[in-house]
């Protein structure tokens, strides 16, 4: 029953993605990957959502909150709402510059401001370079989901399966198809964690759960502990809307008070955070024996829930990995076609991105099945350098006066000491390196920015 449940709603969002494309057969390229800019706010809110509350929502967090405690979820459910507010009055003003360079991926925004073709270089390299790894932490997601079935394939099936799926929700319909699907994903995601919290409250009662896992998880933090999930919220929420596709979704809006009216709603989704933790300590409450971590949620649904349940809960899950997958290859795809391979037309540019989201699935398989802790490893970078790129986008969408020199520079410095940090791991009295990391960006970019124009007011002298 559960198998049936789980492959009707599948067969539901490809159904989705179908009626999504109708109209939208011969999509150019600025309707396959932003639609045109036509999307209200209900669509960008839903297509956003998708993007954020990612499969990571109901395997990860659980996880986290199963082996760590409560002091976990200070730094995940921070991070996020601190975020929503920058995106609130940042989100509009990257959608205007995307409007005025006609963007549609976040090099676009650099290249078109700052008019410099080293820079597009260098943000579509960084950006290629720390979103690799995202493809495999989503088939690992999956993968754990799909195990709460049942079904004793081999991983290479399940993997191949899922980034099947992902390429054909791309092919039918582009950003469209993944908007109208994350309407769905989001129903059954809210549904899913809601019923298993709810059960686990029936059952075992909130008071006993959260009592055992009080004697198992710690609930308090040393000064050290609190210096790092502080500097972390911060650091984390500046780079939360500046991963291209995160910024790429924004270029979907209609208008800049589109997306003012989509965050002010977006809080809306902590709601089910309770109901999440609740489930989280099923486990330890009834002592089972977990594989892994990342099994704590869907511990609770395979001990409570009836066949059927277990579908849908496993078919939110999947949907949730889906969609941040093809979110993922959406952003991936024309940052090569367009930024990296500049002379291709762009009437080809749609046909040349769906080759390199094949291949980037395809690498994404290999890599997750042949070195699955070195992407693991690169996972922890991600947010270290993608968050190198806010100083260049705040500069781009305010019209700041910054040489595309300055901040090129100041992006690879806090880059390459992102990565020496994090391999040298040295003690920063508990500060977050990617901060630390991003204050030495802001440093190098303002001191040869300053230099530029001194050097400027004298050759006018």
């Amino acid at each position: 029953m559960a198998s049936a449940v789980f492959l009707g709603f599948i067969a539901l969002s490809l159904f989705l993605a179908l009626r999504a494309g109708k109209g939208h057969s011969k999509q150019g390229v600025h309707d396959f990957f932003v639609a045109s800019r036509q999307f209200g706010a209900w669509l960008v809110f839903f297509l956003a959502a998708g993007e954020i509350y990612s499969i990571g929502t109901m395997v990860g967090f659980p996880g986290g909150i199963y082996a760590k405690g409560p002091t976990y979820g200070v730094w995940f459910l921070g991070y996020i709402l601190l975020a929503y507010p920058v995106g609130y009055f940042i989100g509009p003003k990257i959608w205007e510059a995307g409007k005025r360079y006609n963007a549609i991926t976040l090099p676009d925004l650099f290249k078109g401001h700052f008019a410099s073709r080293g820079l597009e270089v260098i943000v579509a390299i960084s950006a290629l370079f720390f979103l690799l790894p995202w493809g495999q932490l989503q088939f690992t997601g999956l993968v754990a989901a799909l195990k709460g079935l049942g079904w004793h394939v081999n991983p290479v099936g399940l993997i191949s399966i899922a980034a099947a799926l992902a390429f054909t929700y791309i092919l039918i319909a582009g950003v469209r198809g993944t908007a109208y699907i994350a309407i769905l994903k989001d129903i059954l995601m809210v549904a899913a964690i809601v019923i298993t919290g709810v059960a686990v409250a029936w059952e075992a009662g909130v008071g006993p759960v959260f009592k055992a896992a009080s004697q198992h998880v710690s609930n308090s933090m040393n000064a050290h502990q609190l210096t790092f999930a502080m500097s972390t919220m911060l650091f984390q929420s500046l780079g939360f809307y500046v991963l291209p596709f995160s910024t790429q979704n924004f270029f979907t809006a209609k208008s800049a008070n589109t997306i003012r009216r989509s965050q002010v709603a977006m809080p809306l989704y902590m709601l089910m955070y309770p109901f999440l933790v609740v489930a989280s300590y099923y486990a330890i409450a009834q002592n089972v024996k977990l594989g892994s971590p990342n099994e704590a949620f869907f511990s609770a649904v395979t001990h409570l829930l009836p066949s059927w349940l277990v579908g849908l809960v496993a078919a939110g899950a999947s949907l949730s990995g889906l969609l941040v997958l093809a979110g993922i290859c959406l952003a991936i795809g024309p940052v090569v076609t367009r930024n990296l391979l500049p002379h291709v037309p762009e009437t080809r540019q749609k046909a040349g991105a769906k080759v390199v989201i094949a291949l980037y699935l395809l690498l994404s398989i290999v890599m997750t099945l042949a070195t699955p802790n070195l992407m693991l490893t690169l996972i922890n970078m991600t947010y270290y350098g993608v968050t190198q790129f806010f100083p260049g986008v705040i500069v781009a969408v305010f019209g700041l006066r910054v040489s595309a020199r300055a901040i090129g520079s100041g992006m690879v410095v806090g880059q390459v000491l992102a990565v020496v940090l994090y391999v040298l791991n040295p003690d920063l009295g508990g500060l977050n390196l990617g901060l630390v990391c991003l204050a030495a960006n802001v440093l190098v970019m303002g001191t040869l920015n300053l230099n530029t124009r001194r050097s400027q007011i004298h050759a006018q002298l």
